[in-house]
């Protein structure tokens, strides 16, 4: 029998309902390289990351023409919707992990999985690979470990490719650094988008295409996390404290507060003190 033109391993698990309660699970784990066959037509009822990392070849989704694929980049498959995808003359070398769980809708509203976007390019692959060899490590040795370590891998692997986008810098790009340094200061959005030079649509796009939110949620993530800090490191009143964030208006900023952290400013203090908080 012919030695097949390409080199092929891969894994694949069987997450308990217990495992799937952690919101997202692993299953299936591959690496393969040189003059793969061709994939489909077919659908799958879970969703799949591929990322070629060598070559080229071709993509098809949901009927669509087949679209070019150089590498590095990223296949989306998506449940319940048709793929047909393969390497062109010469082949090219991929790694794919198979996952399912009720958090990847959350992904996916964050803009990590793009089912909308099936075909990304990618700008670098080292860190995607790191962890995906952590998957191939851990299903070689086996354990009792093995689905709980390969589940939290996914959430590694979902962030790792975020930053390996073309589109996306590891250390963010000039304006969303910009923004980061100045997210205390009492300004609204259009303001920041003005000192920044951009228009605010523009402002807008960047923030959503780095973080997948909006620009208010995060300016306030970062305004709250650091109010976080202040509260529980210093002595200094809620009031001071919202104004030191970007808020003039102390009940405003507690208001914002107890509702995304889910608790008051002075609760919140005194639970990091370990004291009851003062009536």
């Amino acid at each position: 029998m012919p030695t097949p033109p390409y080199n092929s391993w891969m894994r694949y698990f069987s997450p308990t309902a217990g495992h799937r309660r952690l919101g997202l699970v692993c299953l299936g784990v591959g690496v393969q390289e040189g003059e793969l066959p061709v994939v489909g037509p077919r659908f799958l009822d879970h969703h799949v990351a591929v990322v070629v990392t060598r070559g080229r070849g071709w993509f098809a989704h949901a009927g669509r023409p087949p679209q070019p694929v150089t590498a590095p980049a990223l296949l989306w498959l998506v449940p319940g919707v048709e793929h047909h995808y393969g390497p062109g003359p010469g082949g090219w070398d991929e790694c794919f992990v198979d996952f399912a769980g009720p958090a990847v809708a959350a992904y996916t509203d964050l803009g990590y999985v793009t089912p909308d976007r099936p075909l990304v390019p990618l700008s670098a692959t080292a860190g995607v690979r790191h962890v995906v060899d952590g998957i191939v490590r851990a299903a070689r040795s086996g354990g009792p470990l093995l689905e709980v370590e390969a589940a939290a891998a996914v959430h590694a692997l979902l962030v790792a490719l975020r930053y390996a986008r073309a589109e996306v810098s590891r250390h963010g790009d000039a304006v969303m650094e910009a923004l980061a340094r100045d997210a205390l200061l009492p300004i609204p959005v259009a303001e920041h988008a003005a000192r920044l030079g951009i228009t605010l649509a523009e402002l807008r796009g960047a923030v959503r295409r780095t973080t997948g939110e909006g620009v208010k949620e995060y300016l306030l993530g970062i305004r709250l996390s650091r109010a976080k800090e202040l509260l529980a490191r210093t002595d200094l009143p809620v009031a001071g404290i919202a104004r030191r964030v970007g808020y003039e208006d102390p009940a405003y900023f507690s208001r914002l507060f107890s509702r995304r952290v889910g608790t008051a400013p002075v609760r919140f203090r005194a639970q990091q003190a370990g004291r009851p908080p003062l009536p």
